[in-house]
């Protein structure tokens, strides 16, 4: 059982509050929330305010159909499934998922895997921010949120071959970005 807040309310108490519409509960479930489902949503878009249009719309959907929430597994990861459902469903509206295809062979050996570690998590968020929205997906379906190939291909009415390749690709241009930004760095070093 999770307790929040000053006045101790239980995730039961918060549920079934939101369910038959209480707006103090709405709220405070809002404020618990927000931050977490906020990176999701940052995660997913490339700009701030499209992070914002995704959160609200992801919390429409949340207090639509928390009556359904079954107690099965965590509620936090109940929501979640409904934000990264959201940001899929926005993508596939505006026909970006459509346009992907499968990439044959790319050099894939630009960068350590230790270089990662030197970019700060806001870096690492621009980085994958500034991919398209194709291969922005997939990386974090992939290397996020845990989906396996297959998942991934039956979300987006995708190949896994399209998956594999647009995470490989995904992957590549990251791997340039942090390139890219390490000669900065030792640029500016230098002065």
């Amino acid at each position: 059982m999770r307790i929040w807040g000053k006045e101790k309310i239980t995730e039961e108490a918060l549920i079934s509050g939101c369910i038959i519409g209480d707006r103090k509960m709405q709220e405070e479930l809002y404020r618990i929330f927000s931050p977490k489902m906020f990176a999701i949503c940052m995660r997913y878009c490339s700009n701030y305010q499209e992070a914002e249009d995704l959160l609200q719309e992801g919390f429409i959907k949340v207090f639509g159909n928390i009556s359904r929430f079954r107690n099965e597994g965590s509620f936090e990861g109940w929501m979640k499934r409904i934000f990264v459902n959201t940001a899929i469903e926005g993508f596939r509206k505006n026909h970006f998922l459509n346009n992907m295809m499968e990439v044959e062979e790319m050099k894939n050996d630009i960068v350590q895997e230790d270089d990662f570690h030197q970019l700060s998590a806001a870096d690492l968020l621009r980085m994958v921010q500034a991919l398209s929205p194709g291969y922005r997906t997939v990386f974090n379906l992939y290397a996020i949120e845990g989906y396996n190939h297959q998942e991934i291909a039956d979300m987006l009415g995708i190949s896994v071959g399209t998956s594999k390749s647009q995470l490989a690709r995904a992957r590549y241009i990251l791997q340039k970005m942090v390139l890219s930004s390490q000669k900065v760095q030792q640029y500016a070093a230098v002065f």
